[in-house]
């Protein structure tokens, strides 16, 4: 298979698997702005929400990594820099969701 033909598929399915995580997520976003500390903490360290957060961040990074890349290959000429621009973009798709995580599982401790 082609290799921007994996990439569309990827795109597609991960913005199918989004919508729901999306929708969740503005819906609880909505019920806890207007809690205590305390309560939001709560809800991020409860079990399904500290799951469902999580595939909504390795989603939502995978998925706008995807995009971006598509941006680089289409608008980028020189092919150093858009290999320096990609290598960096998934660089920091990986790393940021595992920080993100493990600061949202090291408020459980």
């Amino acid at each position: 298979m082609i290799n921007a033909t994996k990439k569309w598929i990827f795109l597609k399915i991960s913005s199918v698997i989004l919508i729901p995580l999306m929708l969740w997520f503005l819906f609880n976003l909505v019920s806890i702005y207007d809690k205590t500390y305390e309560e939001v903490l709560l809800f991020f360290t409860s079990q399904p929400s500290k799951l469902l957060f999580s595939f909504f961040i390795i989603f939502a990074y995978f998925f706008s990594s995807l995009s971006i890349s598509e941006v680089f290959e289409d608008y980028i000429k020189d092919q150093k820099l858009k290999n320096v621009a990609n290598k960096s973009l998934y660089f920091f798709a990986i790393t940021i969701p595992i920080l993100t995580l493990l600061l949202l599982f090291k408020l459980s401790l």
